[in-house]
């Protein structure tokens, strides 16, 4: 009996533990969106815009010395100069979509100053504006527990329910052994 009491304590400990990096899990970091330093690829800000928008474009695709042509002509709004930045390595440059520019997905492209180089990245134009970045909310759904969410308060209401329940399961399973009845 005492081995199954320390296997429903150690349980409840288990689950104690996991239950803090659970809600770590769900939670989604509002800047969790890649950069072109770490891709590899053209960064395109803001990814959707309305027609006579202006684009920021930025990689570090190119390293040092930093400085691309870029080509928004698929769009409409020809070439552009890629210089380097204030981030280290970095290149940033900057066009307007023409207010002619038709809904779509349009690929902006960068070629290094130096190499052969080529990096790309989407533009979508879109007749309406994009207000806000809607960021997901919620617990992962992983088929692995997830019902008390990301929240820290509900988090440790729940392992403290858990630890209740594990030593009085304990405390039975003592009483039992004992020969005390339940």
């Amino acid at each position: 009996m005492r081995r199954t009491a320390r296997l429903l304590a150690g349980t409840a400990l288990a689950v104690a533990a996991a239950a803090p990096a659970e809600a770590a899990v769900g939670a989604v970091h509002p800047a969790a969106h890649l950069r072109g330093a770490q891709t590899g690829r053209l960064d395109v800000f803001p990814s959707t815009v309305t027609p006579g928008g202006q684009v920021t474009v930025n990689t570090a695709a190119c390293g040092d010395p930093g400085a691309a042509t870029g080509d928004a002509g698929a769009v409409g709004a020809g070439t552009f100069t890629l210089a380097p930045s204030t981030h280290q390595g970095e290149a940033i440059g900057q066009f307007r979509v023409p207010p002619s520019a038709q809904p779509g997905t349009y690929e902006i492209l960068a070629k290094c100053a130096e190499g052969d180089r080529q990096v790309s990245g989407d533009l979508v134009v879109a007749l309406t504006a994009v207000h806000e970045q809607v960021l997901p909310r919620g617990s992962v759904k992983t088929g692995v527990g997830g019902a008390l969410g990301p929240d820290p308060v509900q988090t440790a209401a729940g392992v403290t329910a858990l630890a209740v329940a594990a030593a009085g399961g304990t405390w039975l399973l003592h009483r039992r052994a004992r020969g005390d009845g339940i």
